[in-house]
């Protein structure tokens, strides 16, 4: 039984020979290059040299078509990268994530001209780029923004704040939504995305906000004092910014699972590593059946993320949005929620060294409550994943 799909086929995934080179390559950089700069950045809450170094891979324009300066990669090589890099560094896939969906926005719904502007200097990593959409009073409710932008002649006058806004304080151009007509009956209607440089008068950085996890990754709070945006600087459609937001979430959702896949992986190699090394009544712990046991339960727990999140990933490749969109839910909210369980069940397996900082497994701890939060809480991807189900298979509104 494969309902809602048409058939087995739509179970492929697509990777191949060019994805696992791709992979190999980046771990490689990351064991020789980044590994031992983690914990330092972590402490500091910054990438440092890192974000520069890793430039010579071309990461930040990975799916960026080669005619705007990128690598012309497919999302399914977004995934992979992703993977690689939360495995070693959770903060520094964060960083790319909110490039990439930069990019991805302006290639999707921005005019030839913006898209020339904008895009090769964030794909060359010439650049830094933000993504400013969740307010203080309006996060999973985007239709509950309060920032504004008033026509007037030649542009927009923008006013608002934005918070939990990923590199924020570094980015030199960022993608914001605002109000450009008042509310009405149907909330999501007169919402428009801009592209506001760092350098209009009247935008600034607020501070960082200090949070649990991905503690180099810069999380800011930034706000738009009559902010004069050229009227060139809108994206796609007056009014469509809200649609353009949420497929924004849905491109970037999957890159998340991703993130909670690297972190899984990490965890796992961890744990096994530990359990043959650690003796304990004469033996290796690894001999112990509660501890073959937690090694079995999180491999299963990873294999079923990794299929989730590839098989999501393989849908978006293949155009299959309503497929996708319910996909990248399901793999969302299973996958970091799988994560959370491995780190959890290697932290048990080291005992006492479990608590301290020193094994890494409680700094990966923190960046998944991050993790399952971000881009789409996992109690709303719960909903959202029935409610999709049911109104693009079944012609339900519920």
């Amino acid at each position: 039984m494969v309902f809602p799909f048409k058939g087995l086929e739509d179970f492929k995934i697509d990777l191949d020979q060019d994805h696992e080179l791709l992979r190999t390559t980046i771990r490689d950089f990351l064991e020789r290059e980044v590994r031992n700069k983690v914990e330092e950045g972590e402490r500091k809450g910054d990438l440092g040299e890192v974000r520069e170094r890793i430039k010579e891979l071309g990461l930040n324009g990975l799916d960026v078509p080669q005619e705007y300066g990128g690598a012309g990669g497919d999302y399914l090589s977004l995934l992979v990268t992703t993977e690689e890099i939360s495995r070693v560094w959770p903060s520094l896939s964060t960083f790319f994530l909110i490039n990439w969906m930069f990019t991805s926005a302006l290639l999707r719904f921005g005019s030839k001209e913006i898209k020339e502007r904008y895009v090769p200097p964030v794909a060359s990593g010439e650049k830094i780029a933000a993504f400013a959409n969740t307010e203080p009073g309006a996060g999973t409710d985007v239709a509950g923004m309060t920032s504004v932008a008033k026509k007037i002649d030649g542009g927009y006058i923008l006013t608002g704040k934005k918070i939990f806004i990923t590199s924020g304080d570094l980015a030199d151009y960022i993608i914001v939504t605002a109000r450009t007509s008042p509310p009405s009956e149907q909330r999501w209607k007169g919402i428009t995305m801009f592209v506001v440089e760092k350098d209009f008068p009247g935008f600034k950085v607020e501070g960082r906000i200090d949070t649990t996890g991905l503690k180099a990754s810069h999380t800011t709070e930034i706000s738009f004092n009559e902010v004069k945006v050229p009227e060139e600087n809108v994206v796609g459609e007056v009014g469509q910014g809200f649609k353009y937001a949420v497929s924004s979430f849905d491109y970037a959702r999957t890159i998340v699972a991703a993130q909670a896949l690297g972190i899984g992986q990490a965890a796992l190699e961890r744990m096994v590593r530990y359990s043959v090394d650690r003796k304990s009544f004469g033996q290796s712990i690894a001999s112990f059946q509660m501890v073959q046991q937690k090694v079995s339960e999180s491999m299963a727990d990873l294999t079923t993320s990794r299929l989730l999140v590839y098989w999501a990933g393989s849908l978006f490749k293949r155009g299959m949005e309503n497929e996708y969109i319910m996909a990248a839910s399901l793999a969302k909210f299973f996958a970091t929620e799988a994560a959370e369980r491995i780190v959890l069940r290697a932290m048990t397996v080291h005992g006492g060294y479990g608590v301290t900082t020193s094994t890494g497994l409680e700094r990966m701890l923190r960046d998944i409550q991050i993790l399952k939060t971000y881009e789409g809480t996992n109690d709303i991807q719960r909903v959202s994943a029935a409610r999709h189900f049911y109104r693009k298979f079944m012609g339900l509104n519920v």
